[in-house]
């Protein structure tokens, strides 16, 4: 998602320069620093995208991290899907040497990062986002402000679980459509033609169609989410029995090899549950 930010950026004419915990990643037009201090130096904006909480705050505060050469008064855009609380902490300590920190997950998967096209759902200072607008332009169609910081990830978290149980639903229902002889493709039609249609379904029909699992949103980082919507549960005394069982499909699926490909080879699960050959 990072680096298509990136290039976006890029092609809006900002001055950009990157950083990757992988090497080689380069974004054509920016400069590349060998760490997020190097990165951030200068700078009136700065953008993180990474895989978890852990990895952002390496980034921010780990060895040649962001935060240690930070200017002031710069804002820090975090558009990974992380911890509210822990964001809400990382918040604290950036303005505690004179810059802010704003939450803005994204939805809209790797098609919309591409094109410019991003959902950007924020929390945090709206002088904040002020300033930033002309980059959050430059990246996506929409922004939410959804309130203080750990707002936007806990947005983010409740419409991930939303979009977990709306695929499971759609996974479960075409397998057992397909078991009793039902052509999928019939299905969707009925799908597309009732009160049950869905974004999900829309966008997934065709790649399930295929059976193409070619990852838009890795099964594992769905997964990852989905202990984070549990964590932030459990602290605020929430129960989520639903999720604890799509959890466990989750769990089986990444035990099948099926980690790395898209959320959507979960279906591939089911079938083989249901005796059905799982093709891939």
């Amino acid at each position: 998602m990072g680096r298509p930010m990136a290039a976006n950026l890029v092609k809006a004419g900002h001055e950009v320069t990157v950083w990757n915990r992988t090497p080689g990643k380069d974004v054509p037009g920016a400069k590349t620093a060998a760490s997020p201090a190097e990165a951030v130096k200068g700078k009136e904006a700065v953008w993180m995208c990474v895989s978890d909480t852990k990895a952002v705050e390496q980034v921010l505060f780990g060895p040649n991290g962001a935060a240690q050469a930070l200017e002031k008064g710069t804002v820090v855009a975090d558009s990974s899907t992380i911890s509210p609380s822990a964001s809400v902490q990382f918040a604290t300590r950036l303005r505690a040497q004179g810059c802010d920190l704003l939450d803005a997950p994204v939805t809209g998967s790797k098609i919309a990062a591409e094109g410019g096209t991003l959902i950007f759902i924020v929390g945090g200072h709206e002088t904040s986002i002020a300033r930033v607008q002309p980059l959050f332009d430059a990246m996506g169609k929409k922004i939410i402000h959804m309130g203080d910081n750990g707002k936007g990830l806990s947005a983010k978290l409740a419409q991930n679980l939303q979009i977990a149980f709306i695929f499971e639903g759609l996974a479960e229902g075409l397998t057992l459509a397909k078991k009793l002889g039902v052509q999928p493709e019939k299905l969707f039609e009925l799908i597309q033609a009732s009160m049950i249609r869905s974004g999900v379904a829309e966008y997934k029909a065709p790649f399930l169609l295929n059976r193409d699992y070619s990852p838009n949103f890795p099964l594992r980082l769905m997964h990852k989410d989905m202990h984070l919507m549990l964590d932030a549960a459990r602290e605020n005394g929430v129960k989520l029995p639903g999720l604890e069982k799509i959890d466990e499909i989750y769990e089986a699926a990444k035990r099948a090899g099926y980690g790395d490909l898209d959320y959507a080879a979960t279906i591939m699960l089911l079938e083989e549950w249901a005796g059905l050959k799982a093709e891939r």
